[in-house]
Protein backbone atom coordinates (compact mmCIF):
# COMPACT_ATOMS: atom_id res chain seq x y z
CA UNK A 1 0.00 0.00 0.00
CA UNK A 2 1.32 3.30 -0.40
CA UNK A 3 1.04 6.59 1.55
CA UNK A 4 -1.71 8.41 -0.52
CA UNK A 5 -3.97 4.96 -0.02
CA UNK A 6 -3.58 4.64 3.40
CA UNK A 7 -4.30 8.36 4.15
CA UNK A 8 -7.75 7.64 2.14
CA UNK A 9 -8.64 4.57 3.92
CA UNK A 10 -7.89 7.10 7.45
CA UNK A 11 -9.89 9.77 5.42
CA UNK A 12 -12.94 7.14 5.32
CA UNK A 13 -12.82 6.33 9.14
CA UNK A 14 -10.35 3.74 9.79
CA UNK A 15 -8.17 4.01 13.46
CA UNK A 16 -6.06 2.01 13.92
CA UNK A 17 -1.77 2.44 14.99
CA UNK A 18 0.37 3.01 11.95
CA UNK A 19 3.54 0.67 13.25
CA UNK A 20 4.42 -1.30 9.78
CA UNK A 21 2.24 0.44 7.57
CA UNK A 22 3.25 1.44 4.11
CA UNK A 23 6.93 -0.03 4.47
CA UNK A 24 9.73 2.18 3.34
CA UNK A 25 7.78 5.31 3.64
CA UNK A 26 8.23 8.11 6.23
CA UNK A 27 5.83 8.73 9.00
CA UNK A 28 5.47 11.91 10.92
CA UNK A 29 4.03 13.04 14.40
CA UNK A 30 1.80 16.33 14.10
CA UNK A 31 1.41 19.38 16.31
CA UNK A 32 -0.54 22.47 15.45
CA UNK A 33 -0.81 25.53 17.59
CA UNK A 34 -1.85 29.15 17.26
CA UNK A 35 0.30 31.71 14.72
CA UNK A 36 0.95 33.62 18.18
CA UNK A 37 3.08 30.47 19.98
CA UNK A 38 4.43 28.93 16.71
CA UNK A 39 8.22 30.75 17.14
CA UNK A 40 8.09 29.63 21.02
CA UNK A 41 7.12 25.94 19.79
CA UNK A 42 9.96 25.96 16.97
CA UNK A 43 12.24 27.25 19.53
CA UNK A 44 11.63 24.63 21.99
CA UNK A 45 11.89 22.22 19.36
CA UNK A 46 14.98 23.90 18.00
CA UNK A 47 16.21 23.50 21.64
CA UNK A 48 15.50 19.75 22.14
CA UNK A 49 16.10 18.00 18.68
CA UNK A 50 16.33 14.64 19.85
CA UNK A 51 12.82 14.09 20.76
CA UNK A 52 11.23 17.41 18.10
CA UNK A 53 12.90 16.68 15.36
CA UNK A 54 11.28 19.20 12.75
CA UNK A 55 10.57 17.46 9.07
CA UNK A 56 8.54 20.54 8.24
CA UNK A 57 6.68 23.81 9.55
CA UNK A 58 3.75 24.64 7.42
CA UNK A 59 2.29 27.85 6.85
CA UNK A 60 -0.80 29.55 9.22
CA UNK A 61 -3.75 27.80 7.87
CA UNK A 62 -2.31 25.46 5.66
CA UNK A 63 -3.36 21.72 5.68
CA UNK A 64 -0.92 19.91 3.39
CA UNK A 65 2.46 20.64 2.06
CA UNK A 66 6.20 18.99 0.62
CA UNK A 67 5.69 15.91 2.81
CA UNK A 68 2.36 15.49 1.53
CA UNK A 69 -0.63 15.07 -0.90
CA UNK A 70 -3.34 15.29 1.45
CA UNK A 71 -5.03 17.29 4.16
CA UNK A 72 -3.27 16.45 7.84
CA UNK A 73 -7.03 17.25 9.12
CA UNK A 74 -8.44 14.42 8.17
CA UNK A 75 -5.31 11.66 6.96
CA UNK A 76 -4.19 10.89 10.38
CA UNK A 77 -6.23 8.00 11.78
CA UNK A 78 -6.85 9.70 15.11
CA UNK A 79 -6.24 12.75 16.45
CA UNK A 80 -6.28 14.70 19.93
CA UNK A 81 -7.40 18.15 20.39
CA UNK A 82 -6.15 19.75 23.68
CA UNK A 83 -8.38 23.16 24.96
CA UNK A 84 -5.93 24.99 27.67
CA UNK A 85 -4.01 21.93 27.91
CA UNK A 86 -6.80 19.57 28.66
CA UNK A 87 -7.68 16.63 26.64
CA UNK A 88 -10.86 17.27 24.78
CA UNK A 89 -11.77 14.88 22.49
CA UNK A 90 -10.37 12.13 20.15
CA UNK A 91 -11.40 11.87 16.71
CA UNK A 92 -10.84 11.00 13.19
CA UNK A 93 -11.15 14.27 11.71
CA UNK A 94 -10.25 17.81 12.86
CA UNK A 95 -11.41 19.91 10.24
CA UNK A 96 -14.72 21.75 12.69
CA UNK A 97 -11.45 22.84 14.90
CA UNK A 98 -9.07 23.64 12.26
CA UNK A 99 -8.24 27.53 12.34
CA UNK A 100 -6.94 29.80 9.48
CA UNK A 101 -3.74 30.76 12.23
CA UNK A 102 -2.94 27.23 13.26
CA UNK A 103 0.49 26.26 12.13
CA UNK A 104 1.51 22.43 11.98
CA UNK A 105 4.49 20.79 12.67
CA UNK A 106 5.31 18.25 11.25
CA UNK A 107 8.10 16.00 13.52
CA UNK A 108 10.31 12.86 12.40
CA UNK A 109 8.72 9.66 13.84
CA UNK A 110 10.69 6.60 15.07
CA UNK A 111 8.21 4.20 13.07
CA UNK A 112 10.67 5.17 9.84
CA UNK A 113 13.67 3.42 10.97
CA UNK A 114 12.00 0.26 11.81
CA UNK A 115 11.70 -1.52 8.18
CA UNK A 116 15.49 -0.80 8.59
CA UNK A 117 15.65 -2.47 12.39
CA UNK A 118 13.93 -5.40 11.13
CA UNK A 119 16.19 -5.72 7.89
CA UNK A 120 19.45 -5.86 10.32
CA UNK A 121 17.74 -8.82 12.29
CA UNK A 122 16.42 -7.05 15.09
CA UNK A 123 12.34 -7.91 16.12
CA UNK A 124 10.28 -5.09 16.36
CA UNK A 125 7.81 -6.57 19.38
CA UNK A 126 5.01 -3.96 19.37
CA UNK A 127 4.33 -4.95 15.45
CA UNK A 128 5.13 -8.57 15.75
CA UNK A 129 2.25 -8.52 19.18
CA UNK A 130 -0.14 -6.57 16.90
CA UNK A 131 -0.42 -3.30 19.79
CA UNK A 132 0.59 -0.18 19.87
CA UNK A 133 4.38 1.49 20.89
CA UNK A 134 4.54 1.99 24.49
CA UNK A 135 5.19 5.33 25.39
CA UNK A 136 6.66 6.90 29.02
CA UNK A 137 6.79 10.46 30.22
CA UNK A 138 10.28 10.72 32.17
CA UNK A 139 11.80 12.27 34.95
CA UNK A 140 14.02 14.54 32.39
CA UNK A 141 12.97 17.82 31.39
CA UNK A 142 13.15 19.88 28.19
CA UNK A 143 15.00 22.98 27.32
CA UNK A 144 12.09 25.19 27.82
CA UNK A 145 11.30 28.00 25.39
CA UNK A 146 9.13 31.05 26.14
CA UNK A 147 5.97 29.55 27.25
CA UNK A 148 6.65 25.55 25.94
CA UNK A 149 8.21 23.14 28.59
CA UNK A 150 7.34 19.97 29.92
CA UNK A 151 9.48 16.19 30.25
CA UNK A 152 10.87 14.05 27.86
CA UNK A 153 8.45 11.45 26.40
CA UNK A 154 10.36 7.74 25.13
CA UNK A 155 9.19 4.84 22.97
CA UNK A 156 10.71 1.37 24.55
CA UNK A 157 11.17 -1.29 22.21
CA UNK A 158 12.22 -4.62 23.57
CA UNK A 159 15.82 -5.51 21.87
CA UNK A 160 17.78 -8.79 21.73
CA UNK A 161 20.63 -8.11 24.36
CA UNK A 162 23.08 -9.79 21.61
CA UNK A 163 21.30 -6.97 19.41
CA UNK A 164 21.14 -3.39 20.83
CA UNK A 165 24.69 -2.50 19.45
CA UNK A 166 23.05 -3.16 15.74
CA UNK A 167 19.90 -1.22 17.48
CA UNK A 168 21.71 1.67 18.59
CA UNK A 169 24.23 1.33 15.04
CA UNK A 170 21.10 1.25 13.02
CA UNK A 171 18.80 3.88 14.45
CA UNK A 172 21.87 6.19 15.01
CA UNK A 173 21.95 6.74 11.36
CA UNK A 174 18.30 8.36 11.06
CA UNK A 175 18.51 11.30 13.13
CA UNK A 176 16.23 13.09 11.44
CA UNK A 177 13.35 9.91 13.36
CA UNK A 178 15.10 10.75 16.58
CA UNK A 179 18.41 8.83 15.95
CA UNK A 180 20.11 6.52 18.81
CA UNK A 181 18.32 5.88 22.03
CA UNK A 182 18.75 7.92 25.06
CA UNK A 183 18.98 4.96 27.41
CA UNK A 184 19.29 0.99 27.72
CA UNK A 185 18.15 -0.83 30.67
CA UNK A 186 16.82 0.06 33.78
CA UNK A 187 13.50 1.68 33.44
CA UNK A 188 14.03 3.41 36.89
CA UNK A 189 16.66 5.65 35.66
CA UNK A 190 14.18 7.68 33.79
CA UNK A 191 11.62 7.84 36.50
CA UNK A 192 9.79 5.26 34.60
CA UNK A 193 8.16 2.67 37.80
CA UNK A 194 6.16 -0.01 35.28
CA UNK A 195 6.86 -0.90 31.69
CA UNK A 196 3.26 -2.71 31.91
CA UNK A 197 1.77 0.98 32.44
CA UNK A 198 2.65 2.78 29.54
CA UNK A 199 1.52 6.72 29.40
CA UNK A 200 0.52 6.31 26.41
CA UNK A 201 0.19 2.95 23.72
CA UNK A 202 -0.15 -0.39 25.11
CA UNK A 203 2.22 -2.54 27.22
CA UNK A 204 4.44 -4.78 25.30
CA UNK A 205 5.99 -8.41 26.38
CA UNK A 206 9.56 -8.34 26.76
CA UNK A 207 10.89 -12.02 25.04
CA UNK A 208 13.49 -14.18 27.17
CA UNK A 209 16.54 -11.90 26.80
CA UNK A 210 15.39 -8.83 25.93
CA UNK A 211 16.67 -5.39 27.43
CA UNK A 212 14.35 -2.29 26.72
CA UNK A 213 15.61 0.25 24.66
CA UNK A 214 14.29 4.09 25.13
CA UNK A 215 14.06 6.34 21.95
CA UNK A 216 13.39 10.04 22.29
CA UNK A 217 9.61 10.40 21.20
CA UNK A 218 7.85 12.99 19.07
CA UNK A 219 5.00 12.94 21.97
CA UNK A 220 6.69 15.41 23.82
CA UNK A 221 5.04 18.13 22.00
CA UNK A 222 1.81 16.98 23.45
CA UNK A 223 3.34 16.81 26.96
CA UNK A 224 4.65 20.00 26.72
CA UNK A 225 0.75 21.08 25.59
CA UNK A 226 -0.12 19.40 28.86
CA UNK A 227 2.01 21.70 30.92
CA UNK A 228 2.17 24.34 29.15
CA UNK A 229 -1.49 25.19 28.54
CA UNK A 230 -2.13 26.61 25.28
CA UNK A 231 -5.65 27.80 24.57
CA UNK A 232 -5.68 25.33 21.65
CA UNK A 233 -3.59 22.37 20.04
CA UNK A 234 -4.23 19.69 17.86
CA UNK A 235 -1.90 16.51 17.78
CA UNK A 236 -2.39 12.68 16.38
CA UNK A 237 -2.99 10.18 18.68
CA UNK A 238 0.27 8.72 20.33
CA UNK A 239 1.47 5.74 17.49
CA UNK A 240 -1.33 7.01 14.94
CA UNK A 241 1.17 9.22 12.18
CA UNK A 242 1.07 11.22 9.99
CA UNK A 243 2.14 8.82 6.59
CA UNK A 244 4.21 10.98 4.64
CA UNK A 245 5.25 11.27 0.69
CA UNK A 246 8.86 11.18 1.38
CA UNK A 247 10.63 7.68 1.50
CA UNK A 248 12.62 6.61 4.33
CA UNK A 249 15.67 5.95 3.26
CA UNK A 250 15.72 9.91 2.59
CA UNK A 251 16.05 10.14 6.13
CA UNK A 252 19.22 8.40 6.34
CA UNK A 253 22.88 9.74 7.00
Amino acid sequence: MIPEQARDRFARGLVTPTAGWCPGWAQANLIAVPRALAWDFLLFAQRNPKPCPVLDVLDAGATDGPLLDGDIRTDIPLYRVYVEGELVEETGDVTGWWRDDLVGFLIGCSFTFERALVAAGVPVRHVEQGVNVPMYRTNRRCRPAGCVGGPLVVSMRPVPRALVRTAVRVTAAYPAVHGAPVHVGDPAELGIADLDSPDYGDPVRLEPGDVPVFWACGVTPQAAVVESRPPLAIAHAPGHMLITDVRDDDYRV
